[in-house]
């Protein structure tokens, strides 16, 4: 517990000064491995996942793990080869298909599988994969993906796993590209019977077998992130609850916590409740009501794991004991931000981490919506504004598309002024919140989706093209500057105003004071600006809290 204890508080400091720079977002050179990983090839697209059901053991003794993993498909075209992925360390010890070993080659973390036999169009297929090896081990978790056996402070196993990012094919085979959901999937594990296995959704059955194990099955009945499946294995103790919806609908709360720990937990995960109520007033029903929400407590700090939220802040307000809000607030960071990406990152999936900005931008914006709901409107503009000194501004948010590269860290802080500057833009929170809402429970309910699919989104609800001002944020590092020039004139001044930015023809406007009673939005483009102002020098003032932008 120590040694977790330091490496938080190592990590937090990372993360102040410039949150989550990731290795993916250091890398400059790709190869082969990289497109195979991060491109739509037509073996990929050629085939959409409708279901997964993992099997495997743990054997803690050894770190290692073995199984199968059934992989529902239906063809999108006549062919006779897919591509599945799974990281070259793991061991392939067969392919089944229709009760025979089938061939297959590999290429990197790919293997590619030939049916020696077309694959029909709209027709529905299932392969096996079994396998078994030592998967990687996170140095960092959850930063560097892989897994985490570790000891509870009893000495009993206590062990996760993470891999946003570097991919859950370093632990199971599947199709790992963020663009194919399965409709559902169910993970069966079998582990010492001293422990549990707690996974994602709701648990199906379990049951002891021979020798000292126990064997448990869980399901998910949303589609999923293949990322967000995750095994948790400990000593847990299961504390259940409920929260009542403004429809009187009742979701289930479930954690999962070390046996000594319950008492805390049951006081710590009050603040779950107001804050679901937060994000259903604003954002409508939590979208994955059927398999409810659940915290599991984990030996690394967190993670989105759908269904089953990975919770290792030790119980303490902001970033393990930190103000992470930079202003005093006292709630858990952890469970705050983890739980909005059930919302964003869950709900509403990036089609290419390249555009993760959706999930993590949207996400971090989420929790100024939390502020604002406990705290009101200005508490929330200093939460949002507190976070500006954190941002680098040297890479742009949106990676590179096709090679499994994600954008700048930047994409969390900057992601959420980048938000919080278009709904004061836009300048009417009935629409805003409106948009937000109904992307949440319909436009964009259980989809993936992109950068451009969400700014066509934008400019059909607010009949305003956006698509200069998504572009400066977006795309190249740098923020709008603002140049200022004031000229006096006689008893008046003239302001000559304009945007120095990367994009050519770039317009956005800023809300400015012009008398001590007066503020209005004057809108700027790459050329100046002029307009005369009367009154003193001092009621002349832009505001820079609502609009995220250098002057």
């Amino acid at each position: 517990m120590k040694s977790l204890f330091f490496s938080t508080i190592i990590s937090f400091l990372i993360l102040s000064s410039a949150i989550a720079q990731s290795p993916l977002n250091q890398q400059s050179k790709f190869n082969r491995g990289d497109t195979l990983r991060g491109m739509l090839s037509p073996e990929r697209s050629g085939y959409d996942v409708t279901y997964y059901h993992l099997n495997l053991k743990v054997d803690p003794s050894d770190k290692t793990i073995s199984g199968y993993n059934d992989i529902h498909f239906t063809s999108l075209r006549n062919s006779n080869l897919i591509q599945i992925d799974l990281f070259k360390n793991m061991i392939i010890d067969s392919i089944m298909y229709n009760g025979s070993a089938i061939k297959y080659s590999r290429s990197y973390n790919a293997v590619f599988i030939d049916f020696r036999e077309i694959l029909y169009d709209g027709k529905a297929y299932m392969i096996r994969v079994y396998y078994h090896g030592k998967p990687i081990i996170a140095n960092r978790p959850p930063w560097d993906g892989g897994f985490t056996w570790n000891k509870d402070d009893n000495g009993k196993d206590w062990i996760g796993v993470s891999c946003e990012g570097i991919g859950a094919s370093l632990w199971w085979p599947n199709k790992d590209h963020l663009s194919d959901e399965p409709d559902s999937m169910s993970v069966t594990c079998t582990v010492p019977d001293e422990v549990t296995f707690v996974g994602n959704g709701n648990l199906k059955g379990e049951e002891l077998i021979e020798n000292g194990w126990k064997t448990s099955t869980w399901h998910v009945s949303y589609p999923i992130n293949n990322y967000n499946v995750t095994l948790n294995i400990g000593d847990y103790r299961h504390l259940a609850d409920e929260y009542v919806s403004k429809d009187d609908d009742r979701l289930a709360l479930d954690y999962y916590v070390l046996p000594y720990n319950v008492e805390k937990a049951k006081t710590h995960f009050e603040q779950v409740k107001p804050m679901l109520a937060c994000y259903e007033d604003y954002l409508g029903k939590f979208p994955f009501w059927q398999d409810g929400f659940a915290l599991v407590e984990t030996p690394y700090l967190g993670m989105e794991h759908q269904g089953a939220i990975a919770y290792g802040n030790q119980y303490k307000t902001g970033y393990a004991g930190f103000d992470f809000s930079r202003i005093g607030l006292e709630f858990d960071y952890i469970i705050i931000h983890e739980a909005g990406h059930e919302y964003w990152g869950n709900n509403v999936s990036a089609k290419d981490i390249a555009d993760l900005w959706i999930h993590e931008g949207f996400c971090t914006y989420t929790e100024a919506i939390y502020v604002e709901c406990m705290h009101g409107y200005d508490v929330a503009m200093d939460y949002v504004n507190a976070k500006k000194p954190s941002i680098g501004n040297e890479n742009p948010m949106i990676g590179i598309y096709n090679v499994n590269k994600e954008g700048d860290g930047d994409m969390y802080n900057k992601g959420m002024l980048f938000l919080n500057s278009v709904r004061h833009i836009i300048n009417d929170d009935e629409l805003w919140f409106g948009m937000l809402r109904d992307m949440q429970q319909k436009s964009f309910k259980y989809k993936t989706t992109s950068t451009e699919e969400i700014l066509a989104y934008f400019n059909e609800k607010t009949e305003k093209d956006w698509s200069l001002i998504f572009e400066q944020y977006l795309n190249y590092p740098s923020i709008p500057k603002l140049e200022v020039e004031k000229t006096k004139k006689g008893k008046n001044y003239e302001v000559k105003l304009r945007w120095l930015t990367d994009v050519e023809n770039f317009e956005m406007p800023i809300f400015i004071s012009t008398s001590k009673d007066l503020m209005e939005w004057v809108n700027v483009g790459n050329e100046w600006t002029i307009m005369e102002f009367k009154g003193k020098e001092k009621h002349f003032k832009i505001d820079e809290e609502i609009v995220y932008f250098t002057m």
